[in-house]
């Protein structure tokens, strides 16, 4: 398959494309045309910079391709690629506190034209700025698991956190996202779905 056909296959075919391997491990285009998106949006929220967040994807990539024949389960891909990309960008953010500048960035570009439709009571872009200005701690689980649609489990093994530590920083983080929204009655669901 070509990168360029993705946008014609659904997401089941793309998965049972994917599912086609050679010695257990998935092929690398199969890979790259089911997670990068996901990939490279989880990278924006961590990083709040486009061009950042696409040198953390592309690297994410890159480690895939020299040691993702290590992965002895092929089903874990998915949460390979997302600790991958998390501990780059842990790595990378502590270099450039000890470089000791800061390096700018456009702001963060709106993220709320690439979502489907806008949620019921609540401006997507609103939503996205609010969780945008939280600390990294607390917005990662929460891109996680209502963007990335990710399960605690998943999350937890990403993070190298206990799943108790994830539903708790989820908590917080609604909690802080309808105090940033003025909204305490509950514009952002209580769970997924």
């Amino acid at each position: 398959m070509i990168l360029g056909d993705i946008t014609n296959q659904s997401a089941p075919a793309l998965m049972d494309a994917m599912s086609d391997t050679t010695a257990g491990v998935p092929d690398f285009e199969n890979i790259v045309a089911v997670h990068f998106a996901p990939l490279n949006r989880f990278a924006i929220s961590l990083s709040r910079c486009p061009y950042t967040a696409a040198d953390l994807t592309q690297q994410t990539f890159y480690l895939w391709a020299t040691r993702g024949h290590q992965l002895r389960d092929p089903s874990k891909v998915k949460a390979w690629l997302y600790t991958t990309l998390y501990r780059e960008f842990l790595r990378q953010h502590r270099l450039e506190a000890r470089r000791s500048h800061e390096v700018t960035c456009d702001k963060f570009e709106n993220m709320a034209a690439e979502t489907p439709a806008p949620m019921d009571a609540i401006d997507s872009g609103a939503v996205l700025a609010a969780l945008q200005s939280l600390r990294e701690g607390l917005r990662a689980p929460l891109v996680m698991y209502y963007i990335e649609e990710l399960s605690y489990r998943e999350i937890a093994r990403i993070l190298h956190t206990p799943v108790g530590t994830v539903m708790s920083r989820l908590s917080r983080g609604k909690a802080m996202l309808r105090k940033l929204l003025g909204d305490g009655s509950g514009g952002l669901p209580s769970t997924r779905g």
